[in-house]
């Protein structure tokens, strides 16, 4: 390992202690770009590995609101700016018990190479809070929405930090935030969030975006050696947004997607998913996916998620959330005869299970570059709120193919170019790295 690299790593852990989700993140791309570090020593003498590593700003603050019994609740709130150097933060609010400032660093860590990859001019930035949404009314998630855009509005806007959805927060609550922000703001900034309704301002193909993105990428890495999704059997982690049109793309590549999940457990349906049902248990009566299992006679339903991993097929597209998938599970997959691994969801294989797929030669699309389509139609999406214009779903369809062949394209060549061929891993960080560190470099000790 380069030394500086390795010197970098430690300060972060020791500096960041208990944040392994953090530590993770900076592990993987630093190290990938170690062969760059190599050719370009002046990113060392202007300590620029240190300054990328630390947030430009971490906002914490207290979100109180009242529920349907009239008890006041408290959750926490985040934003992690983290690099503004090619453009405003930008990057999903994340709702989910989980949430913590560990794993807030991390996606704002990964969404500063992410974002720069699409091309377009849109910095890092993630945020969000441990408020579950699950089993809460329509009014108690808009008193909490209120509640979180009440103190985060001052810290966004259009040109400054434009949050969008993640897990747990869909049209509904962007929908209450944007509302209370336009409030408060008395201003109709339509570019301050993304993943709006279309009648104010939202983009057609956002909510296909990242699902479809994730196929127009690996369809064009299983090409690259010599594949397609025709006849493939594939199992598909998650229900929500990603998942869900990331099947329904590979279906319409040929493809027979066979098993999907939520947070309680996966359907197996070996004749293949009916993508009707599944979007009309999830997206209309907001229901848990073992109800599939219950209206369809083939399909079986199995508690816990781990398992979806041992189902044998052609293609692994995890969808649902970071680190999900193990080294069992992709000893499991790769035993199994399984010959890509996409990532759909923000880094959903832990570091250990890639090392394992890539010794293994199985084809291995990394989620910075695979799942880089929602933010990329995001980015698309503020630029018709610019214009006052709105693009037909074909035209923006069309504009996230080429952004996704652009992003596959380059990481191909940087990985061929710094001695990795075929590593799209180290290639995307490569690409990613380069902008954002020559931005920097221009802008000085900022």
């Amino acid at each position: 390992m380069n030394k500086y690299v390795q010197e970098v790593i430690e300060k972060v852990k020791r500096e960041n202690p208990g944040e392994t989700e953090f530590h993770n993140t900076v592990k993987e791309v630093l190290t990938s770009i170690a062969p760059v570090l190599d050719k370009n020593p002046q990113f060392q003498k202007v300590a620029l590995l240190e300054r990328l590593v630390e947030p430009e700003r971490t906002i914490m603050f207290r979100v109180p609101w009242i529920d349907d019994k009239g008890n006041v609740q408290i959750n926490k709130g985040y934003r992690v700016q983290f690099n503004s150097a090619i453009g405003p933060y930008k990057g999903g609010l994340r709702f989910h018990p989980s949430v913590n400032l560990s794993i807030m660093k991390f996606l704002g860590f990964e969404q500063i190479f992410k974002n720069s990859l699409t091309t377009l001019p849109i910095g890092g930035g993630k945020g969000g809070s441990d408020f579950n949404p699950k089993g809460k009314s329509d009014t108690e998630i808009m008193h909490f929405c209120q509640s979180f855009m009440t103190e985060l509005f001052r810290h966004i806007g259009q040109d400054t930090d434009v949050p969008a959805g993640d897990i747990g927060v869909g049209g509904r609550e962007i929908g209450y935030l944007y509302g209370q922000y336009k409030r408060l703001r008395n201003s109709y900034e339509a570019g301050v969030l993304t993943g709006k309704g279309l009648t104010y301002g939202g983009s057609l193909a956002r909510t296909e975006a990242t699902g479809y993105g994730l196929l127009y990428f690996t369809s064009m890495y299983l090409k690259d050696n010599g594949m397609d999704y025709k006849g493939k059997t594939v199992v598909i982690s998650g229900s929500g947004n990603v998942a869900t049109y990331a099947i329904e793309k590979a279906q319409e590549f040929g493809a027979k997607v066979v098993a999907c999940s939520d947070s309680n457990g996966y359907v197996y349906d070996p004749e293949g998913l009916d993508l009707d049902l599944v979007k009309e248990i999830k997206e209309v009566r907001r229901g848990r996916i073992k109800e599939y299992a219950e209206a369809k006679s083939s399909a079986t339903y199995t508690e816990g998620c781990k398992g979806i991993w041992t189902i044998k097929c052609d293609i692994a597209l995890p969808c649902a959330t970071q680190q999900e998938l193990d080294l069992e599970a992709a000893k499991t997959l790769i035993a199994n005869g399984v010959k890509l691994i996409g990532e759909g969801a923000n880094m959903p294989c832990t570091l250990e299970a890639i090392e394992y797929i890539q010794a293994n030669n199985v084809l291995f699309a990394p989620a910075k570059a695979a799942n880089a389509g929602g933010v990329a139609t995001s980015a698309l999406e503020m630029a018709q709120n610019s214009m006052r214009y709105s693009w037909s779903f074909e035209k923006v369809d069309n504009k996230l193919k080429d952004i996704m062949c652009s992003i596959y394209t380059a990481s191909k060549e940087a990985a061929k170019e710094y001695g990795h061929e075929g590593d799209l891993l180290v290639g995307c960080n490569i690409v990613g790295f380069l902008k954002v560190a020559n931005a920097m470099m221009a802008q000085g000790i900022v």
